[in-house]
Parts: structure tokens; C-alpha cells; sequence
């Protein structure tokens, strides 16, 4: 095995996967991607991540990413995967078909783990909220540096949407043909009411849209220190890997 822990991020469209540096976060090796299946089964998901093992030649700790809500390592949700997910111990799932030991958290999870160890929120302490806006919203919560898991906090009823993420993700943004602007006051509506719930040390806005933080930025408004996340597509790989550090 080389240098680092894999770190494997599972997501609706692609899984991708890399060696990383547990003390310094760098990736280690090129980026491996391969596009999830279809259908996207916990069978049919379980192999691409047993291939994505076979490249890199690993044997060791994996910490797996996966876009839902994950209690001890069973998915008790399934955001753009096939709803089988609901209910199955991905981790026993992932072990019986690769020989290594797995945490699999959610996607927003590890994101902001990357952040607090290695990006925009570290040595922050008090409350950090990272959001990503994509497809939809993700969120992670940690309270002096420690999580919180499985927030959710993109499925907030807000602005009469059973879910905010349908008004305020990027997405949303895309389909509406909104300016980023337009964009900004409705995300800075949804701060704002976090900020009311939770009073905030620092935002951390993560996800794609954190690439083009220059377009928005001086448009949101909220009275809380908010800033891009650093690491951004690769966070949920490094977080993964240094969810894994704990097995090693």
C-alpha cells in the first residue's frame, strides 16, 4: 500500500476516489472517477467502490462519502441513488466486498470535516455551518471543531418549499435563470434564518458554486462572517479519508 488513506466519494452522477495525506490533507495520486451505475443498487455501487479499492492497490482503512443520512453506517436515506439504499448497512455491504475496514457519512459530513481540518473552518471554534449548494443543499454542523452529524439542513421547510434546497440550491438557481444576485438575497434569507436558529461563529459556502465566489459574494447578507470553502471538489474525498484515520 502507498503513502495515505483512501479517501471514496459516492455520488448520484460519479464516484471518485484518491490516497490522501492524513496530516496535511494533499491528494497523492491522480483522482480516479468512475461513473456510478445505473441502476445505482447497493450491489451494483458496492463494485465500482471494490474497483476503485483495485486501483489504487490499498489495503487499509476507507472512508466512503454517500449523499444521505448514515446512523452507524446504515443509509437511512438516498438522495440520487436508487432507493434500495434506504435501510442498508453500507458498511458490512462494503467490507464483504472488499478486505478492509470502512466508516461511510454523509456527503456534506465529510466536506466539512475537510474544512475543519484542513481548510476554510480550522482552529475556528464555537459554531461552524458549512453549506453546499448543488443539486441540492447540504449542510454540516460542527460545534468546536467537533460534528454534529447529519444535519439535513437543506430540507428545511422555508419560504413555503417543503424543502429550501428547492428555492435556494444551485440548481434552483440554473432552472429559474436567476442572476447571481437574485441568487444571493434568496440565500442570504436562508442564513439569516439559520443564523436566528443556531447564532453562528461562520458560514462556510461549499460545493461548486464556492469556484465562483467572486460573482455573489459582495451580495450576501448576513451578520455573520461567511467565506468559500477551500478545498472544494475534493472535499468529500478528503473528509472521507480522515473519517478513516480512526480505523487505521
Amino acid at each position: 500500500m502507498r503513502d495515505g488513506i483512501l479517501g471514496i466519494d459516492i455520488g448520484g452522477s460519479g464516484i471518485k476516489g484518491n490516497l490522501v495525506d492524513p496530516g496535511t490533507g494533499a491528494l497523492l495520486a491522480e483522482r480516479h472517477k468512475i461513473k456510478t451505475p445505473r441502476p445505482s443498487s447497493p450491489v451494483a455501487v458496492a463494485e465500482v467502490v471494490g474497483q476503485m479499492v483495485e486501483h489504487f492497490s490499498y489495503s487499509g482503512p476507507v472512508g466512503c462519502t454517500f449523499p444521505a443520512v448514515v446512523r452507524r453506517g446504515v443509509t437511512l436515506s438516498a438522495a440520487n441513488v436508487d432507493q434500495a439504499w434506504i435501510g442498508t448497512d453500507a458498511v458490512a455491504l462494503f467490507e464483504r466486498r472488499v478486505r478492509s475496514r470502512f466508516v461511510v457519512l454523509n456527503d456534506a459530513d465529510a466536506a466539512g470535516i475537510a474544512e475543519v481540518s484542513f481548510g476554510a473552518a480550522k482552529g475556528v471554534d464555537g459554531v461552524v455551518l458549512l453549506l453546499t449548494f448543488g443539486t441540492g443543499i447540504g449542510s454540516a454542523m460542527f460545534v468546536d471543531e467537533r460534528l454534529v452529524p447529519n444535519t439535513e439542513l437543506g430540507h428545511l421547510n422555508f419560504a413555503g418549499f417543503e424543502s429550501v434546497e428547492r428555492w435556494a440550491s444551485s440548481r434552483a438557481r440554473d432552472d429559474e435563470g436567476l442572476s447571481y444576485e437574485e441568487w444571493a438575497g434568496r440565500v442570504s434569507r436562508f442564513l439569516q434564518h439559520l443564523n436566528r436558529l443556531f447564532s453562528p461563529d461562520l458560514f462556510v459556502i461549499g460545493g461548486g458554486i464556492s469556484r465562483k465566489w467572486e460573482k455573489y459574494a459582495q451580495f450576501l447578507d448576513v451578520d455573520v462572517e461567511t467565506v468559500p470553502a477551500v478545498l472544494q471538489n475534493e472535499a468529500g474525498i478528503v473528509g472521507a479519508a480522515m473519517a478513516a484515520v480512526q480505523l487505521s
